[in-house]
């Protein structure tokens, strides 16, 4: 009688199994497929058919409406839609009209130049965790023209970074969030990113001290919430997850990359550094010797930090021509500057404005794969030259 009890139980698992149940997609939706689970929660998983069963529901709650759905290539399975023809076929999401403009941006479509320079001005005035001049020496030493930043000279002897206090940064809850993900990556592209659960956990946890558990991550989702991109913080936390730790493929289709791992860990593709536009990930290579500082092609017109820098590098053995970063800020800073140009002028040139100076940063979309419905990951965000 046991045996056949044991039997009927395991009977009853294997279906479970079969029928996607035994796992939820709560907390994964977005990411690469992930062998731990007996079903899966990104949007390849409608083609292979194994989605959880609740993948409808958690991961693709947003269907009826066009946040973050702006100008989506047509989907026949979208319940509604946000393109530029919906109207001529009557088939838009009823919040199409509030949301996307006629370039078809998202939410922050509507938000003007002067009001993201007014908010910009706000997270700098608010970020209380940068690095004072006590707490952080740069040794800029060689300064190229343009035209030579190709030329892979090592024109500077010294160090960038000369003192970093780290018992004074690092040990605070942003920094030491930061330094737990910045360690969880391959540089190589075309090797598949395999994160563990703890892993993941410190995406979540960085996503969380910086911008929930800190004055300038709750005044930008604030601003956010008024210009009504996100009608909840769990809306923001859960697309700031998706758009900066969500995997896509650069190379070779594996799942290898994201913007976070591209612009704050830096990659190496065909033999060149990519992305690469983090102040704290250069210092600590450059302290273990795996960073050879050569030059710098701009310097920002900050007198203190933040300022704004572009270095050339090799990063053992491969070479940066341009690397720009904001040398000095708190990871929230960064994290939140990115974001909010990513959010409010993906693809384009974002124009803030730092203590009165103008800084611009360059988004870029990932365009071969979306996530949620059609929205699109960051490719790369950075600063460009301030004399442009």
């Amino acid at each position: 009688m046991k045996v056949i009890v044991v039997l009927a139980l395991w009977v009853t698992l294997f279906a479970q199994g079969n029928s996607n149940s035994l796992d939820s997609c709560q907390g994964r939706c977005g990411y690469g497929t992930d062998s731990n689970f007996s079903c899966q929660c990104n949007p390849s998983c409608e083609r292979y058919r194994d989605c959880c069963s609740d993948y409808v529901e958690i991961c693709k709650a947003a269907s009826t409406s066009c946040k973050g759905r702006c100008g989506e290539k047509y989907n026949s399975e979208n319940k509604c839609h946000c393109n530029s023809k919906c109207r001529q076929y009557n088939n838009c999401c009823s919040d199409y009209s509030d949301l996307c403009n006629s370039e078809g941006g998202g939410g922050g479509g509507s938000i003007t130049d002067a009001e993201i320079k007014r908010i910009s001005e706000t997270l700098f005035a608010l970020d209380s965790n940068k690095a004072s001049a006590s707490e952080l020496i740069i040794d800029p030493q060689a300064l190229v023209h343009d035209s030579e930043t190709s030329s892979q000279t090592d024109l500077s002897p010294r160090p960038l970074f000369r003192y970093v206090d780290e018992g004074a940064l690092f040990s605070r809850p942003t920094y030491a969030a930061l330094l737990s993900v910045l360690d969880n990556y391959q540089r190589m592209t075309g090797q598949t990113e395999d994160f563990s659960p703890q892993q993941l956990t410190e995406q979540e946890t960085f996503i969380k001290e910086t911008m929930s558990n800190t004055e300038l991550g709750r005044e930008l989702f604030a601003f956010f919430y008024t210009k009504g991109v996100y009608a909840t913080e769990e809306e923001f936390m859960y697309d700031l997850k998706m758009m900066w730790f969500g995997l896509y493929s650069r190379n070779n289709n594996k799942l290898d990359s994201s913007g976070f791992e591209h612009i704050f860990a830096g990659e190496v593709k065909g033999g060149k550094v990519s992305g690469f536009h983090n102040w704290i990930q250069f210092y600590l290579l450059e302290k273990q010797g795996l960073l050879n500082y050569y030059s710098h092609s701009f310097n920002g017109p900050w007198t203190s930090f933040p300022d704004v820098m572009g270095m050339q590098f090799k990063w053992d053995g491969y070479f940066k021509q341009v690397g720009s970063a904001v040398i000095g800020c708190s990871p929230e800073f960064d994290f939140a500057l990115y974001s909010l140009c990513y959010i409010t002028r993906p693809g384009k040139q974002c124009r803030l404005s730092l203590g009165g100076k103008e800084l611009i940063i360059q988004t870029y979309t990932w365009d071969k794969t979306t996530y949620g419905d059609g929205k699109k990951y960051i490719g790369s965000a950075f600063p460009a030259t301030p004399r442009n």
